[in-house]
């Protein structure tokens, strides 16, 4: 059974950091895009950006030059790292497995595997 969990998400101020962990059990994804999404309260789920299964990663505009994605095949794991974190990052980020092998969507309906999610709260 693939089970993909957050971690790393807590409270921290505007201008600060944080980095999150996506540890994934049950098989390998190797040949899958990472991605990761938020959604805040009253919203709907956010494309945050993707890593391709080279290890090119996509980003929205609204995290560009902020955050940075990075994977760990040997471990199984993707990371997040968010720095420059506004009041306005504040949401339930998910990380998910791509639906295709070699697929490199950015819409949720891209993906067929999620996490439980972690919140991040930046404080103003």
């Amino acid at each position: 059974q693939v089970q993909l969990v957050e971690s790393g998400g807590g409270l921290v101020q505007a201008g600060g950091s944080l980095r999150l962990s996506c540890a994934i059990s049950g098989r390998t994804f190797s040949s899958y895009a990472m991605g990761w999404f938020r959604q805040a309260p009253g919203k709907e789920r956010e494309f945050v950006g993707v890593i391709s299964w080279l290890g090119i990663p996509f980003y929205s505009d609204s995290v560009k030059g902020r955050f940075t994605i990075s994977r760990d095949n040997a471990k199984n794991t993707v990371y997040l790292q968010m720095n420059s974190l506004k009041p306005e990052d504040t949401a339930i980020y998910y990380c998910a497995v791509s639906r295709i092998q070699y697929g490199l969507g950015k819409a949720p309906s891209d993906f067929g595997f999620w996490g439980q999610g972690t919140q991040v709260t930046v404080s103003s």
